[in-house]
């Protein structure tokens, strides 16, 4: 007997094969519909990276986490990774132009690595979005995905964290209870809360218009919660023991990817701004120091190797007659490798314990897949030798201090710092060469981490830069001293030499396993919640108040 339509009244319409004009049609039309939600996408990751340094305009460090919550409230999760894509592709090729010195191809291409990341954030805050409680999931989704960046690929690049974009703000103190995950976690619950506040100012299906206004009013007193938080945080900075210190910037010929310029010029600037800094002691200027601090390779020749340059070192710390903590490339361990390290140079038994590098930067200081990636791209050349890699902390005796030297990008990683803690270290070091990216933006970003650093562990951090920024750092994180960029310098600081943990310290990388584990196991649930489903926003009118206030 054949199947009538009689009940609906409607006869079947003959469906169109998948290769007809108007399946395209309509397909044209769905990518239309989205193009305001990835313009506003594109917006958003732009005002992020108005955050951090240069810019520092850290309340859009909240918006953004807002933005990016409302704008992938209610998709899918392939539509949340594009959002995600959308957000993080601008937001870092701005964040990261200061790489424009070594080619904008190299900007591009970091960038949309990263960007990868941001669009499978983009995606878990889709389909977390209809679980309770979303805001939480949303934040912890942020520290998961910061957590993965700062992992991979190739050991990671965790630059761009919303911790960076607060070194100095409201949050910076909760740095001490649970390191940078901690304030990362924090400015996105902010974030997420005043996204939540603003879809219950929409009044959706079950929101009254009595209630809605303070549903509102109580997400958005969460969001202050949450940045208020820090100030209940006590950030220790008493010490029994100090330390003077002079800091010597002595500056590169030029600025660029040619900042070393001929042979010995980037040590003879050094050896004679440590010279001047030697006469100035003399005549009563300046107080004679316990320590000087030279920055990442303040010497461009192996002092082992090179005669004239192990006797220019040794000149410059005989004349300011105290330990020298000297930055310097060795060759070594076999002719295909060479070693960034900081040395001790004493005065008169000469270079002493030293500290490797740990974490080389790939492209940077080594090149991965050398023998296939050279032949394609010819740039890599320039990188005659890979780094090799430290295997141990750099904690060293220098005269009274027990220091932790991080070189340069260290100062990023999480895991370096603190180990530097752990084994003993009463000052933080970071000795690094920003000359190929001076006057980029660059410098300033890694200032920033610092500040965080010093607050996060309770110790003064002492920068030493080649062209600046050199800086020194109080354990609360106040910069008291810096330098100018591409000028040659020296500062002279009495800093405070800590043996006391905060509860960073103690507790590790437990706070960052926690809540970045948090995030994933959020996803699981959100997919076992909405297994089955095409789409799903908590209710329907959420979805429809979401699609008013973005197209």
């Amino acid at each position: 007997m054949p199947v009538t339509q009689e009940r609906s009244g409607t006869t079947p319409e003959p469906q169109e094969p998948a290769s007809t004009p108007g399946r395209t049609a309509r397909a044209l039309a769905k990518v239309r519909a989205g193009l305001p939600r990835t313009g506003l996408a594109v917006l958003s990751g732009l005002l992020l990276a108005l955050a951090f340094p240069p810019y520092d305009l850290w309340p859009l460090s909240l918006l953004g986490a807002a933005a990016l919550s409302l704008l992938t409230r209610g998709r899918t999760a392939r539509q949340g990774a594009w959002t995600g894509f959308a957000f993080g592709l601008p937001f870092f090729l701005l964040l990261l132009s200061w790489l424009r010195v070594i080619g904008w191809d190299a900007t591009i291409g970091l960038s949309v690595i990263e960007a990868l990341f941001i669009a499978l954030l983009g995606s878990g805050l889709a389909v977390t979005s209809r679980l309770p409680g979303w805001p939480v999931w949303a934040a912890a989704l942020w520290v998961t995905q910061e957590w993965a960046r700062d992992r991979l690929p190739l050991g990671g690049f965790p630059w761009g964290r919303l911790a960076f974009a607060n070194t100095a703000t409201p949050y910076t103190p909760l740095a001490a209870l649970g390191g940078a995950p901690l304030v990362t976690f924090a400015v996105a619950l902010s974030g997420a809360l005043l996204a939540w506040a603003a879809l219950r100012l929409r009044r959706p299906a079950g929101v009254t218009l009595k209630t809605g206004p303070w549903a509102a009013a109580l997400a958005a007193l969460g969001a202050v919660a949450a940045l208020l938080a820090g100030y209940l945080v006590p950030v220790p900075t008493a010490a029994a023991d100090t330390v003077k210190v002079a800091i010597v910037q002595g500056n590169v010929p030029n600025p660029g990817m040619d900042f070393l310029g001929r042979p010995m010029m980037v040590l003879n600037n050094h050896a004679s701004a440590t010279e001047r800094l030697a006469a100035d002691i003399q005549a009563g200027k300046v107080p004679q120091p316990d320590i000087v601090i030279w920055p990442e390779n303040s010497s461009d020749l192996d002092p082992f190797s090179d005669p004239l340059a192990r006797q220019r070192i040794d000149e410059a710390v005989k004349a300011v007659g105290v330990p020298t903590l000297v930055g310097t490339l060795v060759d070594g361990p076999d002719a295909q490798h060479v070693q960034n390290e900081g040395i001790v140079w004493d005065p008169k038994t000469g270079p002493g314990a030293s500290y490797t590098k740990q974490h080389p930067v790939p492209f940077g200081e080594y090149v991965p897949f050398r023998a296939q990636l050279m032949k394609v791209v010819t740039r890599l050349q320039r990188v005659a030798r890979d780094f090799y890699p430290g295997d141990h902390n750099g904690v060293m005796q220098l005269g009274p201090a027990r220091i932790g030297d991080v070189i340069c990008f260290e100062v990023a990683y999480d895991e370096i710092v603190r180990d530097t803690v752990d084994s003993g270290a009463r000052v933080l070091v970071v000795q690094t060469n920003n000359a190929t990216y001076a006057k980029t933006g660059q410098p300033e970003q890694q200032l920033a981490m610092s500040r965080l650093r010093a607050v996060e562990h309770g110790r003064a951090v002492l920068i030493a830069a080649t062209s600046g920024i050199s800086a020194v750092i109080a354990p609360d994180g106040t910069v008291e001293q810096r330098t100018e960029e591409l000028t040659p310098a020296e500062l002279s600081a009495t800093v405070p030499l800590r043996d006391g943990t905060t509860v960073a310290d103690r507790i590790g990388a437990a706070p960052e396993w926690t809540l970045a584990i948090g995030g994933l196991l959020a996803c699981g649930a959100a997919v076992l919640v909405g297994r089955g489903r095409k789409r799903s926003a908590g209710t329907p009118a959420e979805r429809e108040s979401l699609d008013q206030m973005v197209p």
